[in-house]
């Protein structure tokens, strides 16, 4: 079974004025990319309850983080031509947009919501399945590339449970 490249975002909080400060994905082949990103000057929304989730400071991001043009060049490189899957459209590709905008980029991939891969019966053993693994491997941060990977072992779960002669 061909696994989905995923792909996952953290941000500055949620609303109007927030934007990614961590992008990360996994291959079919199960190989990580992770990447903090520093703040464009006028990226100024901030939501303490976000940094508490996800454990990254806007110290962490100025320090460590990679700038937006890199960032988006370098999803660019990696990703050109594929469809790439989350399971927050609505919010991902919002804060993508401010990314590749700021970067004065188009991407060079397709970003679609998870669920229109799967099955009805697939999305029906999603949320359980979900919560399940994340009982299982209880990763130890909330950061983008676990999460990613988190959402790709979900859909190799829900498409096995949902094979013939398979409970």
């Amino acid at each position: 079974m061909q696994l989905p490249t995923m792909l996952d975002v953290e941000a500055s909080g949620f609303g109007r004025g927030s934007y990614p400060i961590e992008i990360g994905f996994v291959e079919p082949a199960g190989a990580l990319f992770c990447t903090l990103v520093r703040p464009a000057p006028d990226w100024r929304h901030w939501d303490p309850a976000a940094e508490t989730l996800h454990g990254i400071s806007r110290e962490l991001l100025q320090s460590h983080g990679r700038p937006v043009d890199w960032v988006a060049a370098e999803l660019n490189r990696r990703l050109a031509g594929q469809t790439v899957y989350c399971d927050g459209w609505a919010h991902d590709y919002p804060w993508l947009a401010r990314l590749f905008d700021e970067a004065e980029l188009n991407p060079a991939f397709r970003l679609e919501d998870v669920r229109t891969l799967l099955s009805e019966q697939e999305l029906g053993g999603w949320d359980c399945s979900l919560r399940a693994l994340r009982e299982e491997l209880r990763p130890d941060r909330h950061r983008a590339s676990s999460d990613a990977r988190l959402l790709q072992l979900c859909v190799q779960r829900v498409r096995s449970a949902a094979l013939p002669g398979r409970a």
